[in-house]
């Protein structure tokens, strides 16, 4: 499918990376698992984002995985392949890559570690978007960048040529807001928040960048096609009803490793968190055993 700022739109699902008990990828898991959140009927999946633990992938281990989920995803669900790195060059490694595998686009943070001027981040996405082939999606996640892409960066970002949307992870709400108020006439605004997906919806937003879509598929597919056919009251009782395990999402020391365990209890590959990466103690264990059976969910 064809990325445009029309078709960056409802649950896109950012995809763990399932790992096999000796912390080498998971091939055959990785297919069984997308085949599923296809059958559950995503609108798209990212590949290798912060769910998929791309800081503690090798370049060739990011290859595969996107190869791996491109060979499954039909062409109508969106394929967009992160290619998130400390540098530009590094980056520009990955587009090639993702435009040889054949993805549908891509999406970036600004580059981490350095602390880098406003500028030098609007000059990264400025190079990035002139030499992809594929449409960019940007990505501001400044709790684990060190980099806030602001709403007056994001509009001189926005009228570069080949972008088309941008996941917004800043939890401020209000910044979202502004940045929908200011450029969603030209790029799709989602947010990478999961327990601002209603709220989001409601101010403008066009969908989700979701890690519990990896475990509640159908349940966010939901809450958004109510949201669209206008039965508000519905969609906003859905969103309370996760409320709970979006909260299990935002895990103070990482979000993978509740996303994996609550797909092992489902009986679906996902494996450990790579280190050093906590997972979590058998007391949370059990409280997340617990949420996924109040939502109605079969739990081994």
């Amino acid at each position: 499918m064809k990325l445009t700022k029309e078709t960056l739109r409802g649950v896109i699902v950012a995809i763990v990376t399932p790992f096999r008990d000796d912390y080498e990828l998971d091939i055959e898991g990785l297919k069984v698992l997308t085949q599923y959140l296809v059958e559950c009927g995503v609108h798209g999946i990212m590949t290798t984002g912060g769910n998929g633990e791309f800081p503690h992938l090798l370049p060739n281990e990011r290859f595969k995985v996107l190869e791996v989920v491109r060979e499954v995803t039909p062409s109508n669900t969106l394929l967009i392949a992160c290619v998130s790195a400390c540098g530009l060059k590094e980056s520009l490694m990955y587009v090639k890559h993702a435009v040889d595998v054949g993805a549908d686009g891509i999406i970036a943070t600004p580059p981490y570690y350095y602390k880098l001027p406003q500028e030098s981040i609007y000059e990264f996405f400025k190079e990035l978007a002139e030499k992809s082939e594929l449409p960019v999606v940007v990505y501001n996640n400044p709790a684990y960048t060190g980099h806030n892409i602001t709403p007056k960066l994001m509009s001189r970002i926005a009228e570069l040529g080949n972008v088309v949307g941008m996941k917004q992870s800043n939890s401020d709400l209000g910044q979202t807001i502004e940045i929908i108020r200011l450029i969603s006439h030209k790029v799709s605004v989602l947010t990478g928040i999961d327990s601002q997906f209603y709220p989001t919806l409601c101010v403008g937003g066009r969908g989700i960048f979701s890690t519990a879509a990896c475990v509640v598929p159908k349940q966010m597919v939901k809450l958004y096609n109510e949201f669209i056919n206008g039965n508000y009251k519905e969609a906003f009782e859905l969103h309370l009803k996760l409320q709970e395990l979006f909260r299990f999402f935002e895990y103070e020391p990482g979000y993978v490793a509740p996303c994996k365990v609550a797909l092992k209890l489902l009986g679906l590959p996902a494996g450990p968190v790579r280190k050093p990466l906590p997972s979590l103690t058998p007391q949370e264990v059990e409280e997340l055993k617990n949420v996924l059976v109040s939502l109605g969910l079969t739990v081994s």
